[in-house]
């Protein structure tokens, strides 16, 4: 068993790397730059479309290869990406953040380009629509995101409490009043979950195009994949504007997801839809045969008398 001294210097060296792989990333074509003990930005330039992602660095430094989330990806598109990366679950509510991109909007920063998204997903989401108020006229594209986890605003969201000590007032604080000044937002939720369904109540403008993607769960980005429309939807609103039409046709592809029929059938189970949990495992029979569908259809002919 490793001793507390030898993970530290583990992690210590891990964190290391991972620093030295993003100075080289950023060498010829960018820069990076830590933003105070938690956090820490790369930009690397492509072409005049940038798309800003943020990250939980958490996993990230065990492997010291691995770009910024999204940002392999972005590259493939061709497109500028700046990348946001936190130690931890901060929300990005940090002075060192908050200045960064106040500087970044005061300095024009984002005025050398014909296009910016703010781009990511729960904590991530909350911050690409805060944040994206530091260059109006941008795209957001937020997956389950959260408005604020101020107390008084949102006492009822009882998730994600060690950073509920965190300040999520004054400049990109409240995530629903900085999206006004966005050209676009796409904001994508699983209305099955409660408090992501609340968030996402409080989100509203001309600007705003929610997607309802129910039964995929709060990581709806894992869901996308496996139904093969990620980099679909994704790119989709990174390089034009997506229409609510194509992406409902494009979700259509949920029913072949494993993914999506576990969470369908475990949701027909619980409310005792016992003739809906029969038709959904027999419409399903050619592709899952596996133990829990056998059983689930079991259990509903026993419930209708069928058994």
């Amino acid at each position: 068993m490793q001793s507390p001294e030898s993970r530290q210097t583990q992690t210590a060296g891990q964190a290391d790397a991972w620093n030295r792989t993003l100075t080289r990333a950023a060498r010829d074509r960018g820069y990076f730059e830590q933003l105070g003990p938690e956090h820490k930005a790369l930009f690397l330039r492509g072409n005049r479309t940038l798309v800003v992602t943020f990250d939980n660095l958490d996993d990230v430094r065990q492997d010291p290869d691995r770009m910024p989330w999204g940002v392999n990806f972005i590259a493939a598109t061709g497109c500028s990406s700046l990348g946001i990366m936190a130690h931890g679950p901060t929300w990005y509510r940090d002075a060192h953040v908050i200045r960064f991109f106040q500087e970044m909007g005061e300095d024009g920063f984002f005025d050398g380009f014909d296009k910016v998204v703010f781009y990511g997903t729960s904590m991530g989401g909350y911050a690409a629509a805060a944040y994206s108020a530091a260059a109006p006229g941008a795209t957001v594209i937020a997956v389950n995101p959260q408005a604020t986890l101020d107390r008084d605003r949102a006492g009822w969201e009882t998730r994600f409490k060690p950073a509920w000590r965190r300040d999520f007032g004054g400049r990109f604080g409240y995530a629903p009043d900085s999206i006004v000044a966005a050209r676009r937002v796409y904001l994508f939720y699983n209305p099955m979950i409660r408090a992501d369904a609340m968030h996402a109540a409080l989100f509203g403008g001309p600007n705003l195009i929610k997607v309802r993607c129910a039964h995929m769960g709060h990581g709806i980005l894992s869901v996308w994949r496996q139904m093969g429309v990620l980099k679909k939807i994704v790119a989709g609103c990174i390089e034009r504007d997506i229409s609510a039409a194509e992406i409902h046709a494009l979700l259509r592809a949920r029913r072949h997801a494993t993914a999506w029929q576990d969470q369908m059938l475990d949701h027909l189970r619980g409310r005792r839809r016992h003739g809906l949990v029969e038709r959904f495992c027999l419409a399903l029979s050619d592709k899952r045969q596996d133990e829990k569908f056998t059983s689930a259809l079991a259990e509903a002919r026993k419930a209708l008398g069928k058994a």
